[in-house]
Parts: C-alpha cells; sequence; structure tokens
C-alpha cells in the first residue's frame, strides 16, 4: 500500500476529486494548506497599499491505495491538476505499512 499526498491549485480540487472517483479510487482526505515553492510568494494591492503574501493557498489531497493504483492515480492527478503555470503543486508517495478499518477489524488492503 501507498499513501499519495498531492498538493494542488484549490481550483482544481473537483476535477481532480472527480477524475480519481471514475479511475475507481474509494475516499480522499482534503485539508486546506498554505505555503510556498519556487513561486515564494507575491504581492498584492489593496487600498494603495502594497503587501506581500508569503503563503500561498493551497489543496492537500491525501490517499491510501493498493500497490497496483499507484501510477494510474499519480497520473490521473498529474494531468487533472496541471495548468502549465507555476505553483501546480507537487505529488509525494510514501510506503504504507498497514491499515486498519476499526469499525470492522479489517486490516491491509481490504481496510482501504
Amino acid at each position: 500500500m501507498k499513501k499519495i499526498e498531492a498538493i494542488i491549485k484549490p481550483f482544481k480540487l473537483d476535477e481532480v476529486k472527480d477524475a480519481i472517483n471514475a479511475i475507481g479510487v474509494q475516499g480522499m482526505t482534503v485539508v486546506e494548506v498554505k505555503g510556498f515553492g519556487r513561486q515564494k510568494g507575491h504581492t498584492e494591492l489593496y487600498r494603495g497599499a502594497e503587501y506581500v503574501i508569503d503563503f500561498i493557498p493551497k489543496i492537500k489531497i491525501e490517499l491510501v491505495v493498493a500497490d497496483n493504483m499507484v501510477e494510474k492515480v499519480i497520473d490521473t492527478i498529474e494531468k487533472t491538476a496541471k495548468t502549465g503555470k507555476i505553483g501546480d503543486g507537487k505529488i509525494f508517495v510514501y510506503n504504507i505499512e498497514d491499515a486498519l478499518r476499526i469499525r470492522t477489524g479489517e486490516r491491509g488492503e481490504v481496510a482501504l
């Protein structure tokens, strides 16, 4: 099993969610986050005053999937979230040792 974390632009969330559901992945966790990478924030003008926004609003999607679904999920997220502009985000993949469904006590991939 692998955990996939994707940090994407907020307006891409619905498209990514629909695309992931379409390939048969059930369940995800979504968190509103702020951060910066190469963008390093940006400057905005408000009522004539300039101010710097250091942390850009993003969405973090977390999924745990079976090993045989990893590449399909990554490709789907990449294609759906990509705008071609700076700040499109990142995808991280982690190994998961075990999973447990609290309600039934099922463990491993069947718990997903």
